[in-house]
């Protein structure tokens, strides 16, 4: 494997990539679509993925499961330094899936609205062992939603982990009662006073 280019330092990269690059837009909103989920810094990405891999490597993952479209770049890292498939849920049923899914509704707070999760059972079945992985660990919504998707398929939950989390918003708490362990890269602790602080 080669060298990190961040001379080993993701998460202190990532961080600076926050304060540089991130924007605070108020109501617990924090725009990092510059680099994480429109326009995708691949480099920071992929060091994203190999140090969550690196984090979850002893959980044995046979399957990274996220939630389109946002969780899907830092996800797909982590799956492929794992060497393991991505499987990501889908906002709306294609054409292309079986009439038989799994389907859960999560409410979306950059949305405003709950969306819809679908994922079919022709990539997560019974005995896969899934981590979930997400850009941001918030409300912890979204991952709950990821994770009724894999024990409705029967699938068993080895690992959530996340770019960032706010811990303010209290997601960890929420998902303790999963049991599996929880990592996130890069913590913010507050975001009242559009201000932006780091653990």
């Amino acid at each position: 494997m080669p060298p990190s280019p961040f001379g080993g330092s993701t998460v202190n990269a990532l961080k600076e990539r926050i304060r540089k690059d991130g924007r605070n837009l108020g109501n617990g909103i924090l725009k990092v679509d510059g680099f994480i989920n429109h326009q995708v810094d691949p480099v920071l990405m992929d060091e994203c993925g190999r140090e969550l891999a690196a984090r979850f490597r002893s959980v044995s993952a046979t399957k990274v499961l996220t939630a389109e479209i946002s969780g899907i770049a830092p996800a797909f890292t982590t799956a492929l330094h794992l060497g393991v498939p991505l499987v990501y849920a889908r906002k709306s049923k294609p054409i292309t899936m079986p009439d038989q899914i799994f389907l859960t509704l999560a409410p979306s707070h950059t949305k405003g609205r709950t969306v819809e999760l679908i994922v079919s059972p022709e990539y997560l079945s019974r005995g896969e062992k899934v981590l979930i992985i997400d850009d941001f660990l918030a409300t912890g919504q979204t991952i709950l939603g990821l994770a009724r998707l894999a024990q409705a398929a029967g699938s068993t939950i080895v690992g959530i982990g996340a770019v960032i989390e706010k811990i303010f918003e209290g997601g960890r708490v929420i998902l303790a009662p999963l049991g599996v362990p929880i990592e996130s890269l890069a913590l913010i602790t507050d975001m009242s006073d559009g201000k932006i602080a780091l653990a």
